[in-house]
């Protein structure tokens, strides 16, 4: 396991922090790592998947009207899910992710296939959002997602 995740891991249990996710490019993948790690029940209370646009919607509250402005895959979106899932997940920080990991989306010259949107919540107030381009193959992409929020956790929470 990710020496990165098992940190962030042992911060959140130490700070009796809890933790949840709204996955659409990870595809849950984020929610997975961090289940694999010791004591994962003591911090990790789960997540959803919200690939199409159509759960974020639905599921998660976040206006059509957002999703046809910003798109699915950009910053507001992704702040929109995270405070969507305060209302169905209870813990402590809620995290929300979307991006590109493959050609389809709306990608554009300003916002790349890599482009991954991380935003974080402590209870339900903004702790960080972040945005950043990543490179290589869809699977590569997830990878240094995952390792991207563990650090940005990292960061907030030492």
């Amino acid at each position: 396991m990710n020496d990165q995740l098992e940190i962030c891991g042992r911060l959140l249990i130490a700070q009796g922090l809890t933790l949840a996710f709204a996955e659409s490019a990870t595809a849950g993948r984020i929610a997975s790592d961090f289940s694999l790690l010791n004591d994962a029940g003591k911090f990790l209370k789960g997540g959803i998947i919200c690939y199409d646009a159509m759960l974020k919607e639905t599921l998660l509250n976040v206006p059509e009207e957002m999703i046809k402005t910003f798109t699915p895959e950009s910053m507001e979106v992704t702040q929109a899910i995270a405070k969507g899932l305060f209302e169905l997940i209870p813990a402590d920080i809620h995290i929300g992710v979307t991006g590109l990991t493959c050609p389809g989306g709306s990608e554009s010259p300003e916002k790349p296939v890599g482009t991954i949107f991380i935003d974080c919540q402590l209870h339900s107030k903004p702790l960080f959002s972040d945005r950043k381009v990543f490179e290589g193959c869809p699977e590569e992409i997830v990878d240094q997602a995952v390792q991207r929020t563990a650090e940005l956790l990292i960061t907030y929470l030492s």
